[in-house]
């Protein structure tokens, strides 16, 4: 409130605010309508219709908003625009903006909207539709949305929405790769999936088969199939189903001589122990990375009812590292989860002012906590450390997905950020299905490479 208006009505209890903005806004989707008044044309032309849409506008009321109609408009009261035919048919709810401020938009409304806002300049607009898309990327859709926004992100060069739809395809992927938009996606969008380690799906067959289905449908040159079927973590895959798809896989049967010395390593992989391949081997790249795989053997779920209530604990087993070797050693995990786990630094402490006296500490003041440990000692992990996730499912429009993926600091028992910005308390967070938490966490074993042998 401006200082003037703030003086009058300190001084006066009679003070009070009329406000007819609504009625303003009726008055000027009339303006628009009837055409009352009007000084500008807009003649509309597309290639899907002989006959140009007509909109009779007000110049100082498009100016206001765009700078483009305001030198379109300066010397001239009639102009044609050429507009795409997915463009011209929301000009009317793009002019419409322009008077009232506000517009209702669909999903595949959403690039066609984004591109006149641009085109016109009217930046509250392109503001709003980025938005828009950041926060419907799970809204579903017969055809799916996702790979289409990020392309698009990529051609506009809108880097947030980028980072937005990549990161949702990376941790929902097993939703995408059963989708219609999964043969839509682009050889370059693929690749840059491929070389995430954070990508969230069953396994890495899963992906391998997916990978395939996409391969056999757009029948890329051999260089770029190549190129796809070497991002493939092989040593990933058990050697039983690394023979079946050996004996199966066309695709792999095309292309056997590009990927044959990654299958060949991926079963000496499995062969040695982890250690004596580690000699010969560096285990430190991605090909020995694994993925967040939902498997039962890399981890588990763990549904808790009324998380801001009281502690609780689990436990649950996984394979001690993704090679055969080790396909029999079991490591067992205890899980502690604290809804309000108090740092140090607020824990209450006594007083010297009043005798025995305790600080107050309100409820609030902590911070959700997972503490993952194992149950056994190191020395049965020789060569192996583990890397641990915890994924978090929101229901978002109706789906339950990934929106939220904390990760462990290799040496650490708990993330230290572990939701840190969620609101148990409240049965509306986004954190919570019907009142519960849903995590599923995922231990990732990493090998190292312990002493270095001269090839």
């Amino acid at each position: 409130v401006p200082a003037a208006q703030k003086a009058d009505f300190s001084g006066d209890s009679t003070a009070a605010t009329i406000n007819h903005s609504l009625t303003l806004l009726q008055r000027l989707q009339e303006l628009l309508q009837n055409g009352n008044g009007s000084d500008s044309v807009l003649r509309v032309r597309s290639a899907a219709s002989d006959e140009p849409k007509v909109f009779h506008t007000h110049q100082l009321l498009l100016s206001l908003q765009s700078e483009v109609f305001e030198s379109l408009l300066h010397n001239q009261s009639i102009v044609t625009l050429y507009e795409p035919p997915e463009t011209a048919a929301l000009f009317e709810k793009f002019i419409r903006y322009l008077y009232c401020g506000g517009v209702s938009i669909l999903l595949h409304q959403a690039i066609p909207m984004h591109q006149l806002a641009s085109k016109y300049r009217v930046w509250g607009l392109q503001r709003g539709v980025a938005e828009y898309m950041r926060t419907h990327l799970a809204s579903e859709s017969s055809q799916g949305h996702v790979v289409g926004w990020y392309q698009y992100a990529v051609r506009v060069g809108d880097a947030a929405l980028q980072e937005s739809c990549l990161q949702f395809l990376a941790w929902n992927l097993s939703a995408v790769l059963g989708s219609a938009e999964w043969g839509s996606v682009s050889v370059e969008l693929l690749l840059l999936l491929l070389e995430r380690s954070d990508l969230v799906l069953h396994s890495e067959l899963e992906l391998y088969t997916a990978v395939e289905s996409w391969l056999s449908r757009r029948q890329p040159e051999a260089p770029v199939a190549e190129r796809v079927l070497r991002a493939i973590r092989y040593p990933m895959i058990a050697p039983s189903q690394l023979f079946r798809l050996q004996a199966q896989s066309a695709v792999l049967a095309r292309h056997r001589a590009a990927v044959q010395d990654l299958l060949f390593q991926a079963f000496q992989f499995h062969a040695a122990s982890p250690l004596h391949f580690a000699k010969y081997f560096d285990v430190n790249c991605s090909m020995f990375l694994p993925r967040n795989y939902l498997a039962p053997s890399w981890g588990s779920q763990w549904v808790i009812t009324n998380p801001a209530r009281d502690d609780r604990s689990t436990s649950f087993q996984t394979q001690l590292g993704p090679s055969s070797h080790d396909a029999g050693k079991r490591v067992t995990w205890n899980v502690l989860f604290s809804p309000r786990w108090l740092p140090v630094s607020l824990r209450p402490v006594y007083s010297d002012s009043v005798a025995g006296a305790i600080q107050p500490v309100r409820i609030e003041d902590g911070r959700p906590r997972l503490v993952i440990t194992p149950a056994m000692s190191s020395p049965d992990f020789a060569g192996v450390t583990f890397q641990k996730t915890v994924l978090v499912g929101v229901r978002q429009q109706g789906r339950v997905l990934v929106k939220h993926a904390y990760s462990f600091h290799q040496s650490s028992d708990e993330a230290a950020d572990f939701l840190a910005h969620a609101d148990l308390q409240k049965r509306t967070s986004e954190y919570l299905i019907d009142n519960s938490l849903h995590l599923h966490i995922i231990i990732k074993p990493v090998y190292h490479s312990l002493i270095k042998v001269k090839k």
